[in-house]
């Protein structure tokens, strides 16, 4: 009895080959990225030390955040935003003083991080306004901020409350 099928291997196309091997490399591509990463898969992860939060001078004030922001990337990044569950907002402040000595702080939309630098939120200068508060913060506490930076995502850092 003669079976229906050739002896001779079956030649596949160029296409299904090509295919084939696209599909394999968007699968390992997929499990490298494990579903839920936010950062580009170039940008490395800032390293975010000495973070906290100064509380409320008084009813209706903002509180004030500072970190130390170290970028170990090659490339440059910037914070362009943040967050935290018991702020109604928050917003990312530079202090500056001008030519006739007042000075005053205003918003600032990105906060550069060069390839291999460190920029410091600290009083006095670059700092994040936490809105809303209210008397939320207690000395002791900790809060969880989330940041948001152009090229590497979101890093959430947890900050200790504490007087300034």
């Amino acid at each position: 009895m003669r079976s229906s099928g050739s002896s001779q291997p079956k030649r596949l196309s160029r296409h299904f080959l090509a295919s084939v091997a696209a599909l394999a490399l968007l699968g390992a591509a997929l499990v490298g990225c494990g579903g839920s990463q936010t950062a580009a898969p170039s940008a490395a992860t800032p390293v975010v030390t000495n973070a906290w939060v100064r509380p409320p001078v008084g009813p209706d004030r903002p509180a004030a955040g500072y970190l130390t922001i170290t970028n170990p990337g090659g490339t440059t990044d910037a914070l362009v935003g943040a967050s935290c569950s018991i702020a109604m907002s928050v917003e990312i402040h530079e202090t500056t003083t001008d030519s006739s000595g007042m000075t005053g702080m205003h918003p600032i939309h990105r906060l550069e991080i060069l390839a291999g630098g460190t920029v410091k939120l600290e009083p006095g200068g670059y700092h994040m306004m936490l809105m809303g508060t209210g008397d939320k913060l207690k000395i002791g506490d900790k809060v969880e901020i989330t940041l948001q930076f152009e090229q590497a995502g979101t890093v959430v850092v947890e900050a200790e409350v504490r007087a300034g």
